[in-house]
């Protein structure tokens, strides 16, 4: 793809995503997330019902009358969105592949984080770490990872959450709201995720695509492993067939989903052909509803 056809996907996905995070999520995504404390903002003269914990002695002795410490809540902060791009990322029946829902998902959160004046960072990860750019602000920068979003060609196919979450823990020493975007076939990565947790405010969003919840009985088909490149010869003709494929999925499913709730992380599931918008938007107003 030439850097004309890759500015020209970038612009397309700007318009698109930008329009969501500005009209549509912005302000479930302020009330969503806390900031990482209280800043002071002011003194002002004490009042009847306020916490004498609060008083400012200083300016008080200076005036011979009580004044309280006003603080308010510290609202930045800083995004990062963990995002897999291994080879299972290629996948898709409908329109378009997981990779690409990913992608325009991760953008709009992207933007509701900088209309909020937060930092945003971007971790690529296959079963290695393909790639890290540290949180900032500014439209530049967002736009930097919509790019690297779209072209970004990992080294491996192969998928290790564990490691990437790992990785995260060594990077981000401060609180950090994380977004992981997967399909998570993936296990053993509920201890890692346990302690990334502790720290960060983490969010697993699953995008799928419908075939990978139920196989169609089209007779003899030659099913391609996008991680390890292994070709299977499969009769999807066979009912014992297609139940074991239904029974490993929801394997993966309850797995996920154990795991993140363990955790105390919250969790997303959206199908490709499905609207994220309205899953995102549910998910901020029930969260910033507790």
């Amino acid at each position: 793809m030439d850097t004309k056809e890759i500015l020209k996907k970038v612009r397309k996905i700007e318009i698109k995503t930008r329009r969501l995070s500005d009209h549509i999520f912005s302000g479930e995504y302020h009330s969503s997330f806390k900031g990482r404390g209280m800043t002071f903002s002011e003194v002002r003269q004490y009042q009847f019902g306020d916490d004498v914990r609060a008083i400012d002695w200083n300016v008080t002795a200076r005036y011979n009358e009580p004044f309280v410490k006003v603080f308010e809540e510290e609202r930045e902060l800083t995004m990062v969105l963990m995002v897999d791009i291994s080879g299972s990322e290629f996948f898709g029946t409908t329109e378009q592949f997981k990779r690409e829902t990913i992608t325009e998902i991760s953008a709009t959160l992207a933007f509701s984080a900088i209309q909020n004046n937060d930092k945003v960072g971007l971790l690529l990860f296959s079963d290695e770490i393909e790639l890290f750019i540290p949180p900032k602000k500014g439209k530049t920068h967002v736009l930097r990872i919509i790019r690297e979003l779209i072209e970004f060609h990992p080294k491996s196919k192969k998928t290790n959450i564990t490691q990437a979450l790992r990785y995260l823990s060594n990077v981000m020493k401060k609180k950090a709201i994380v977004f992981i975007l997967s399909d998570f076939v993936d296990n053993n990565y509920d201890n890692a995720l346990k302690i990334v947790g502790r720290k960060h405010d983490v969010t697993g969003i699953r995008v799928y695509d419908r075939y990978e919840e139920k196989l169609p009985a089209i007779g003899m088909v030659s099913i391609l492993d996008a991680e390890t490149s292994k070709t299977t010869l499969v009769n999807t003709s066979s009912k014992k067939v297609r139940t074991n494929y239904v029974a490993q999925y929801l394997k993966n499913v309850d797995y996920f989903e154990n795991t993140f709730r363990k955790s105390g992380s919250g969790i997303i599931n959206t199908r490709i052909d499905e609207s994220y918008v309205k899953k995102l938007l549910g998910y901020f107003k029930r969260k910033g509803a507790k």
